[in-house]
């Protein structure tokens, strides 16, 4: 007999529990022990799950947001169709890096999110916080980037918002995109259907983007081929749905 059945068995028990300890635990009220923002609660980590469920979940909460699933899905008026809509922030560190740039990874990434949401990318917007002082070659070489790979997933940039700030008081450039799509199939994706037994597909491989910055960021002199995979999947993703159909 298999001795490592019983402890696959008892690993996936253990990871469900996890999962619906931290879904009961939105419907109570969290309270955050940090008295002070520090770096780590914009890590993605354990940090800023705390942050999220100690300060913007109870504020915040419906039922769209308490999904926490990449992207928020929703009908339109009863009409039957249903979009995604997402946002996230970029705050990387160099601005440029093997691979790519932080306005092509601003696309890229939420392009993503909302072919994770199985939605078809349709437009975004674009918000910039500038640096007083920020060269100006720099912002456009960025925004020809961002322009370049909205061309490649197919969407538009359509509306968006620029701030300057105070020399010192940013890192140069940060930028916000948001983005709609269209939900084409009736798939149920998210949290919430994760069941024993399903398999995780990688698109490629792992850490190559985080290696990528960190070796630019550190000015690493080390003889090496590793760049950032920053692409986007959304065509990908419908590949795989167009033959997995409801199984995703």
């Amino acid at each position: 007999m298999d001795a490592s059945i019983p402890q696959d068995a008892n690993r996936i028990d253990s990871v469900l529990e996890k999962i619906e300890r931290s879904r009961q635990a939105r419907r109570h009220k969290f309270y955050l022990r940090d008295e002070k923002i520090t770096l780590s609660h914009g890590s993605g980590g354990k940090a800023t799950h705390n942050l999220i469920e100690g300060v913007f979940a109870p504020a915040f909460s419906n039922p769209l947001l308490d999904a926490m699933d990449d992207a928020a899905t929703f009908e339109i008026n009863g009409t039957g169709q249903r979009l995604a809509f997402t946002t996230d922030t970029y705050v990387v560190s160099p601005l440029f890096f093997p691979g790519g740039d932080i306005g092509k990874l601003a696309i890229h990434g939420t392009v993503n999110d909302l072919a994770m949401a199985g939605a078809e990318p349709l437009y975004l917007s674009s918000g910039f916080i500038l640096e007083e002082g920020f060269p100006i070659t720099d912002l456009r070489r960025i925004v020809a980037s961002m322009a370049a790979a909205a061309a490649e997933a197919g969407v538009a940039i359509v509306t968006g918002d620029t701030k300057v700030v105070q020399r010192g008081k940013a890192d140069g450039l940060f930028i916000n995109t948001a983005g709609v799509g269209i939900i084409r199939a009736n798939w149920l994706l998210g949290q919430a259907q994760l069941q024993p037994g399903d398999k995780v597909l990688l698109s490629g491989p792992v850490g190559d983007h985080g290696i990528a910055i960190m070796m630019a960021r550190e000015g690493l002199d080390i003889e090496t081929d590793v760049q950032s995979d920053t692409a986007p999947l959304h065509s990908l993703v419908a590949a795989l749905f167009a033959v997995a159909g409801s199984g995703v």
